[in-house]
């Protein structure tokens, strides 16, 4: 987290002094190609900002004339810290489906009992069933191949579960993602490979080589929470980001920045290498099923399409930043492109004019 604020810190801002790009009369990454009007100065000082939000416009208080308070200052200075406020609501949340599932089963012998079920009735839907097709190796089959002859590779794996990647973008569609699996947690409670009885095979390879991390072996972690896997629902998105930046979907003529051949195929084989890479470490390390990362796949793609429905809570984010006289950071998250791509239209600008 600490290394997170570094990296995505505001280099041209000052805590105490501002923005150190325009009072030295140059443009800062905030309001590049946008210089300041007195239009602007005005609508600062407005108590009342016009927002839209699903088509509809509507009056919400405006935080900008808190710009200058030294706590707005240093959230301006290290935005991260707005993506680590959400994260732990997100957290929050995800501690509360362990308490509600097992009030919701608490009758025979409660939570763990149906988890195991779930857990084995996975099992058979995917090497028992008509769909065993799809499923050509078992997940015991992958894990022994790796604990017999591989061990290296293994603790490679298990470090990696550990300490996945988790992104600090895309916030709407990963905050939609992150509280469709809680809803699953809850009502679909499911006990992981590593946890069936010794006959089915498994071994929970994290925790045996010490490996586990906070995030793994809290007192808040839900263990019987294996599907959809949280872990392939953040490498999903990250791989897609690769792709998205591999440029193969763009049309020359809008591409700003032109990427060589090399480059967007490094960026493409990193879009398909990581998910691959996640979803062996998730199945060799026994802690997820393959039709886990299947659920998250479909969640993530379904909380992608409709993940503007977090715009209805722009009115009270707009009450909160108000009452704590706080103003929301611009994230400094694709800013070097962002800069990049504006330095491009401005040359393709000047060219034009020059033809004429």
């Amino acid at each position: 987290m600490v290394g997170s604020l570094i990296i995505n810190r505001r280099k041209n801002f000052s805590i105490l002094r501002g923005d150190l790009n325009a009072r030295s009369g140059t443009l800062s990454p905030s309001n590049e190609g946008r210089p300041m009007l007195s239009d602007d100065e005005g609508h600062a000082t407005s108590r009342l900002q016009k927002r839209t939000c699903l088509g509809k416009e509507f009056d919400m208080p405006n935080s900008s004339a808190f710009a200058d308070k030294l706590h707005s200052r240093i959230l301006q200075k290290f935005p991260f810290l707005i993506e680590m406020f959400y994260w732990a609501l997100n957290y929050a949340a995800y501690s509360f489906t362990k308490a509600i599932a097992a009030s919701l089963y608490a009758t025979k012998d409660g939570v763990t009992e149906l988890a195991q079920e779930h857990g084995i009735s996975i099992l058979n839907f995917e090497h028992d069933s008509m769909f065993s097709i799809f499923f050509p190796i078992k997940e015991v089959d992958f894990q022994t191949f790796f604990t017999t002859g591989h061990p290296l590779m293994l603790t490679f794996f298990n470090r990696i579960y550990s300490l996945v990647h988790i992104p600090g973008t895309v916030t709407r569609t990963m905050t939609l993602g992150n509280f469709a699996a809680f809803f699953v947690f809850c009502f679909y409670p499911c006990m992981p490979p590593r946890l069936l009885p010794k006959e089915f095979g498994f071994h929970d390879t994290v925790r045996q080589d010490n490996a586990e991390s906070v995030w793994v072996g809290g007192k808040n972690v839900n263990q019987l929470a294996a599907m959809p896997s949280l872990h392939f629902t953040y490498a999903f998105v990250i791989g897609c980001t690769f792709i998205y930046h591999s440029g193969i979907h763009w049309r020359s003529e809008n591409n700003a920045i032109q990427q060589s051949t090399f480059g967007r195929c490094l960026w493409l084989l990193a879009g398909l290498f990581y998910p691959l890479l996640v979803l062996s470490v998730i199945v060799a390390t026994a802690n997820h099923y393959y039709l886990d990362a299947v659920v998250a796949l479909f969640t993530t793609s379904v909380a992608f399409f409709i993940n503007r429905i977090w715009m209805l809570l722009l009115p009270a984010e707009g009450m909160l930043l108000w009452v704590l006289r706080l103003k929301k950071p611009v994230p400094t998250t694709g800013q070097r492109l962002q800069t990049a791509n504006l330095k491009v239209k401005e040359d393709e600008i000047d060219y034009r004019y020059e033809v004429v």
